[in-house]
């Protein structure tokens, strides 16, 4: 008997019968309970949701897992973010091009002609790997 015939059945039950059910409920209301009406709100149970069985029977749903959300920017980070000119929680595309383009602006090579310049050069790109460094391993660790 499939998953179909066997939904066919349980509509028919609730619809036919003269219990004190609830259309929709989950679970029969008085003393009784049909063996066959629970094997087969489990079997559509595990069909919805495998690897959840019982779910469906669960008298408080407050137990029931919450939905995945993406975990807060720490705010040690802050300082990173703006070093490289980015508000905090920029997105993974936006720092990989705000550390490109500032590395390119402040790269040491482009100061080799004057010594102050290149070791003030040399610090901020310094400051600037650093930062990226510390976002991209939390996001790495965050996953």
């Amino acid at each position: 008997m499939g998953i179909f015939d066997r939904l066919g059945d349980v509509l028919k039950s609730y619809l036919h019968d003269e219990d004190s059910r609830i259309l929709g409920s989950d679970r029969p209301r008085g003393g009784r309970r049909d063996p066959d009406l629970e094997a087969a709100f489990e079997e559509l149970d595990e069909f919805l949701n495998p690897g959840k069985a019982g779910a469906f029977f669960r008298d408080d749903p407050a137990g029931s897992e919450p939905p995945y959300r993406k975990p807060a920017v720490p705010e040690r980070l802050r300082p990173d973010f703006a070093e490289l000119g980015l508000p905090l929680g920029a997105s993974p595309e936006e720092c990989k091009a705000a550390y490109k383009k500032l590395l390119k602006l402040h790269h040491p090579d482009r100061h080799a002609g004057h010594a102050e310049n290149m070791k003030k050069a040399t610090e901020k790109s310094a400051r600037i790997n650093a930062a990226f460094d510390r976002i991209e391993k939390w996001r790495r660790t965050e996953r």
